[in-house]
């Protein structure tokens, strides 16, 4: 059964000891999360927040700063300088002068970005304060994309439980958070971010399924187009990938019914990638997988970014917040 981040990141051995950023380093479940990571030896953890906020939410947890869990209070850190002139460098031709860029470099988002962006950590993680928008917005700012992303997405990663049924397998759903109607170039990009995402979260070579309510002209109409272009250009753009469409889900995800529908396919039937034509079908997809499978969903994982930050729930647990750490330092170490 494929590994879940935490246990593919435990069998690793990583050249150099990763560091992760945590934007709301007072919560009591981002310190908890934080902590078991650094118990599992996955990363030394960054809590960014005020000073006596963040040493009480640890002492609180009967714990301390020290030995690979730091407290950066941007307030009073020695590098809020750097950064507020590096967001002013940023920044600048949208309006932002340095007394703004001073006031953003002291916030805690900001800050752990600049983090990430200027070296000091792998990567970053906020969300359970912070709303999405707040989160992907200065991710996008600080960090930037990369070189070869339109856009930024975001998947989930599925697993299954221990008494699946036969043929239940690791998939990632792609996108379930945050594009809500990606034109073709959109779905194309989004694919093949989940493509790169697969190979150093999943550890698989990606089998990508481009998901519709038709399969193969079974159904005429505007959006089954849209994932049909998608598909070609994909192969068009990218002719080493594994990637078959439009199809139904029964299509991608059974042997039996993908043999039938899409005969001689290498994907039909054993599709690992779901990419899905919009964000209604995304989330409620994920969320049937998750709450009439029983499959376990971690995410909504970013991709596209030139360094890795995510994204949590304002739900989330402390588990959660363990998990999506571990994604991030998979993200950042790719398949090493």
């Amino acid at each position: 059964m494929t590994k879940t981040p935490i246990e593919l990141l435990a069998a690793s051995a990583l050249a150099t000891r990763p560091v992760v950023a945590l934007s709301e380093g007072s919560d009591p479940r981002i310190v908890a999360g934080a902590l078991a990571a650094h118990a599992a030896n996955l990363a030394d953890v960054i809590l960014v927040g005020p000073q006596a906020e963040v040493e009480a939410a640890l002492q609180a947890e009967g714990a301390s700063a020290g030995n690979g869990v730091a407290i950066h209070d941007p307030a009073t850190s020695d590098l809020t300088e750097a950064f507020a002139a590096e967001y002013h460098s940023l920044r600048k031709h949208k309006g932002v002068g340095e007394a703004a860029a001073r006031k953003a470099a002291e916030t805690p988002l900001v800050y752990a970005a600049m983090l990430v962006r200027l070296g000091h950590a792998t990567g970053t993680v906020g969300g359970a304060i912070h709303t999405t928008g707040d989160v992907v917005r200065t991710a996008i700012q600080v960090i930037g994309m990369t070189p070869d992303a339109g856009m930024v997405s975001s998947f989930f990663l599925m697993y299954p439980p221990e008494d699946a049924r036969e043929g239940a397998r690791a998939m990632l759903y792609s996108d379930c958070g945050l594009v809500i109607d990606p034109n073709p170039a959109e779905l194309t990009s989004i694919a093949a971010a989940s493509a790169n995402s697969a190979r150093a979260l999943l550890r698989e070579e990606p089998k990508i399924a481009m998901l519709s309510f038709s399969t193969k002209g079974s159904a005429s109409h505007p959006a089954v187009d849209k994932v049909t272009e998608a598909t070609d250009t994909l192969r068009s753009q990218h002719p080493g990938l594994e990637v078959d469409g439009e199809l139904q889900f029964d299509a991608a995800f059974v042997p039996s019914v993908g043999a039938r529908k899409s005969p001689g396919s290498s994907v039909a039937g054993q599709a690992n990638v779901m990419i899905f034509p919009n964000l209604d079908a995304g989330n409620i997809g994920y969320k049937i997988t998750q709450r009439l499978g029983g499959y376990a969903a971690i995410g909504p994982v970013m991709q596209g970014l030139a360094k890795p930050a995510n994204d949590l729930s304002r739900g989330c647990t402390a588990e959660d917040v363990t998990q999506i750490i571990a994604v991030t330092i998979l993200q950042a170490t790719g398949t090493e």
